[in-house]
């Protein structure tokens, strides 16, 4: 049984003396040793005395905490179905590193959906454009179907810059449920009609069926045209390294779903690159979503290497994010995922650099408490376990914005 033991002021003002006495002795003793050190030579030794007791604390880094300033621009980066697992494969297939390292600022989100401890990447990206927790299946609407407005809705009725990169289609649930609002994720057209309610700066991503060849006959690309959009697709050639500013940026990159990475398509990196250029020559701060969309398609399909191809040009991505955010001193980059999946594990037998024992425990989404990765002006908000429509509540406070009464 422990004893309590009290201490009187007297006895703490006696052990305070005494502390006092022990440094005071230990200081003439490193002076006595060091003079006696010194004897029989000519050479002079100086002796540094201890000027405090205090333990010396690390200042941290302002630009890699997010201690400095709010942001100006806000960069969010979804790894679809990139669970722990999925980072972990990645990192040590690629010589135990990984630019996610960079950032010093790490969370963890809850996933699950309105309806469903499993969410789908329409209702978890719903949480992270809107703030709610929805139905599976549900693009920009409540439990109701209700519109709920986006963050880049936000963005553009404060006269921000924005943007969307994805390497699914456009019309995909992730960058769907920032512009879009439809009960059921699989409205392609009607999503893609979306599109010509916002004016969303630059777009870059796959589905060009969905605008021109359409049930209802209409070509939205034409109508895009009409708007002021300068629109490319990869019938006319490659993403172009540099585009005109004098207009609005949206350039297609398939027909219908892009292609695998190890199957040769190689846009996102350089589609970063160029989104981040375009919004920052704009000059109003931007808010920009990059999805690396097929990371969750390995999963679906039991695939260990096409996951890990999908990850590490994810991870290229960010590593040239954080490069500019690291520049520009007033950009905030959150790193997250909408879901794990597969219930991916790497087992016994695999080694540093050959990730040959992936194995799974489905087919489908898991519940798993997913990371969440910041770096720059505001990123010490996103420390801690939380909701995942806290991302939009965080990227709102960042930003300095009121939430429009529901």
């Amino acid at each position: 049984m422990k004893k309590n033991i009290c201490y009187s002021r007297k006895d703490e003002s006696l052990h305070t003396v005494q502390i006092g006495m022990s440094v005071l002795r230990s200081a003439i003793f490193t002076v006595l040793i060091s003079l006696v050190g010194a004897c029989g030579t000519t050479k002079q030794s100086t002796v540094v005395l201890p000027t405090s007791t205090k333990m010396q604390v690390e200042t941290p880094d302002p630009v890699t905490m997010g201690i400095a300033k709010k942001p100006r621009n806000i960069i969010l980066m979804v790894g679809d179905g990139m669970g722990i697992t999925q980072i972990t494969a990645g990192l040590y297939e690629n010589n135990n590193q990984l630019n996610l390292e960079r950032c010093k600022v790490i969370g963890l989100h809850k996933p699950y959906a309105g309806n469903d401890l499993v969410t789908d990447s329409a209702a978890a990206a719903t949480s992270f454009a809107c703030g709610v927790k929805t139905y599976n299946g549900a693009i920009g609407v409540d439990m109701d179907t209700m519109p709920v407005k986006t963050i880049l809705e936000y963005a553009e009725d404060n006269e921000l810059a924005t943007g969307l990169v994805a390497t699914s289609t456009i019309i995909h649930a992730t960058p769907a449920s920032f512009v879009a609002h439809q009960p059921k994720r699989k409205m392609y057209e009607e999503i893609a009609a979306d599109f010509l309610k916002t004016d969303v700066d630059f777009w870059v991503g796959g589905g060009k069926k969905y605008f021109d060849r359409r049930a209802d006959k209409k070509n939205l690309l034409n109508t895009l045209k009409l708007k002021g959009y300068n629109v490319g697709t990869y019938l006319e050639g490659d993403l172009p390294t540099s585009v005109s500013q004098d207009k609005n940026y949206a350039y297609l990159t398939s027909d219908s779903d892009p292609l695998t990475k190890a199957a040769g398509r190689d846009y996102l990196v350089p589609a970063t690159k160029l989104s981040m250029n375009f919004l920052e020559n704009r000059g109003k701060g931007f808010f920009l979503m990059i999805e690396g969309s097929q990371i969750d398609w390995g999963g679906h399909a039991n695939d260990s290497d096409y996951i890990i191809s999908e990850m590490l040009e994810f991870d290229e991505a960010i590593g040239e994010v954080l490069d500019f955010a690291e520049k520009d001193g007033e950009t905030l980059v959150i790193i997250t995922a909408d879901h794990e999946t597969g219930g991916y594990a790497i087992n016994k037998g695999s080694k540093m650099g050959e990730i040959t024992t992936g194995t799974f425990t489905s087919d489908y989404h898991t519940a798993d408490l997913i990371p969440v990765f910041a770096y720059g002006p505001g990123a010490e908000a996103f420390a801690g376990f939380y909701e995942n429509t806290a991302i939009f509540d965080k990227m709102m406070e960042a930003f300095g914005w009121e939430v429009e009464v529901r």
